[in-house]
């Protein structure tokens, strides 16, 4: 008998053998494609946490325009020169009671 085994005994582990190979080169495949999807994710994940970022910083700018544009002298400024509105004097005021 040689170390190898016999004929015979080769020919019965060919088969195991070709499904080991085959589940190891999918198992193999696998392992590639889930690694590939997590860089994209990962890259997917830093992309949006960027936006979300740069979207926080302009939500902050508008909020600070918005509250420069609301102030009081601002509404004051624009009602009497934009739109010519005047302050009613006492004489032109009328007390309606319900």
């Amino acid at each position: 008998m040689s170390p190898r085994g016999s004929r015979h005994e080769r020919a019965g582990l060919a088969p195991l053998d070709r499904a080991a190979r085959l589940a190891l080169l999918g198992s193999s495949l696998g392992v590639v494609y889930s690694k590939q999807e997590a860089r994209n994710r990962f890259n997917d994940l830093q992309r949006l946490t960027r936006e979300r970022d740069e979207l926080d910083i302009e939500w902050g700018q508008l909020q600070l325009e918005q509250s420069t544009w609301a102030t009081n002298g601002r509404v004051e400024s624009v009602a009497r020169d934009d739109l010519r509105m005047v302050i009613p004097q006492a004489t032109d005021l009328r007390i309606v009671r319900p």
